[in-house]
């Protein structure tokens, strides 16, 4: 149910904050907008001026007069404004063998229409800038002054890639990295699809590795890949009853050490007590600013009963800006992710990418949406700021169906000074929609089968 609700939630914010571009550009340059509708599909209810507040379909000869009909729609996928006198995903052609009117979308002029073809995209942009600007100035980006490596689990991604505890990165392919923000994004995001080619310091000496992609996770939800100069494993919560809380263990206590072996990822610490079923362990945590020694027995279960998160302790700092600087640093922060899209798409079409791996669905967003939002309210928006950037890349496409293919229309008509007969705009809309749907239905079975 979370991530339905999170979904939704999402979901209704970008159609809204895209349609409602759409539908004040077209208020803007005097053009009716007779729907305005979250969902495609059957209307569920709406309201409208004429009729007021209604369930279900309006009679198929309803004449709103000018009047938009704000309405929920059966399929939460997305949304659509139509606007009067103009070919869209409704497929309405009644117009076509009437006079123009002043008020229709086909009336007006080239300048007209491509600003409220684009004004969903300008929107979804400044959606994302507005975010980026707030993360910028309200919160800043955090900075974590370390590339040297504290620990190598055995048989890990990181071991098989061949690091050792103590190694200091130096660059990723080429890229000097001078703290830990900066070495996972050269891993994880700028150099998506690519081998790495790792400088490190080793011991004083320069050393150079080269990784095979495969050997780096998609994803750490289980481990992480590598662990900075400074984790450790922390205590989020102690079950009742267990052998942790009859040891006095307590949320929050910061584990350093069992039986004298240093600690320094979950898992390292999960194998450890595992392998003491039954015999006293030593363990020496830290709980505010004093160090503890607490004497603890795993059950038969070989657990203990705590949950255990990476928590650093090493010194990080944030880095803030001021209200203008914000303003630049968001739009860099937009070309930047924007350019990273492109990139990546770039690598699906090589074959460097699946693209399951590259494009998410319903279930995907619904996935991310609920875990950001459980970090904070700053992580949801971020998350949002990313999704509505997407949206706006993704709709600017040259592709029908899309605001891009509306607008590619526009600029021909502009040059060949007539508009392109109905028949051929209507098959391209309904081809579009088809690839689209045939896409979307690809992208939802990797969802799943990625569950």
């Amino acid at each position: 149910m979370d991530y339905i609700i999170y979904f939704v939630i999402t979901i209704g914010i970008l159609v809204f904050i895209h349609e409602f571009g759409h539908f004040a550009a077209a208020k803007l340059s005097g053009m009716r907008a007779d729907v305005f509708a979250i969902g495609f599909g059957k209307r569920l209810f709406g309201w409208n001026r004429k009729t007021g507040f209604t369930f279900g379909e309006l009679p198929k000869d309803f004449d709103g007069e000018g009047h938009t009909d704000y309405r929920l729609s059966l399929l939460p996928l997305g949304g659509y404004v139509k606007i009067a006198g103009m070919i869209d995903e409704s497929m309405d052609t009644d117009f076509v063998e009437k006079e123009p009117q002043p008020y229709e979308f086909r009336a007006k002029p080239v300048w007209a229409k491509i600003f409220v073809i684009t004004a969903g995209v300008l929107m979804n942009l400044f959606l994302a800038w507005i975010i980026f600007w707030g993360a910028n100035f309200f919160q800043g980006k955090p900075i974590t002054p370390t590339t040297t490596i504290a620990f190598v689990e055995d048989g890990s991604p990181a071991q098989l890639s061949g690091f050792v505890a103590g190694d200091k990165i130096l660059s990723i392919n080429g890229k000097q990295v001078n703290n830990w923000e900066e070495l996972r994004a050269q891993i994880f995001i700028n150099t998506l699809g690519e081998n790495l080619n790792v400088t490190l310091e080793r011991n004083g000496a320069i050393k150079n590795l080269s990784i095979e992609r495969k050997l780096i996770p998609d994803d750490e939800s289980k481990s992480l890949y590598l662990l900075p100069q400074g984790i450790k494993p922390g205590i989020g919560d102690v079950l009742k009853d267990s052998p942790a809380e009859k040891s006095g263990l307590k949320p929050g206590d910061i584990m350093l050490s069992l039986n004298g072996i240093p600690l320094y990822s979950p898992k390292q610490t999960t194998e450890l007590i595992s392998a003491n079923t039954g015999r006293e362990i030593q363990l020496v945590v830290k709980r505010k600013d004093e160090e503890l020694n607490i004497s603890v027995t795993p059950g038969d279960d070989s657990k203990i009963g705590v949950a255990i998160g990476p928590v650093f302790l090493g010194k990080t700092k944030m880095q803030t800006y001021g209200a203008f600087a914000s303003i630049y640093y968001g739009w860099k922060d937009i070309e930047k992710m924007t350019a990273l899209t492109f990139q990546m798409v770039g690598k699906v079409f090589s074959g460097n990418i699946e693209v399951g791996k590259a494009f998410g669905g319903p279930i995907k967003i619904a996935q991310i949406a609920a875990k950001s939002a459980d970090s904070g309210i700053s992580s949801f928006l971020y998350f949002l700021a990313l999704l509505s950037l997407s949206l706006a890349i993704l709709n600017i496409m040259p592709f029908p169906v899309l605001d891009g293919g509306h607008l590619v229309m526009i600029i021909i008509e502009a040059i060949i000074r007539r508009e392109i007969p109905v028949k051929i705009k209507v098959a391209l809309q309904n081809t579009g929609f088809v690839i689209l749907l045939l896409l979307m239905a690809f992208i939802i079975y990797n969802d799943i089968i990625s569950l």
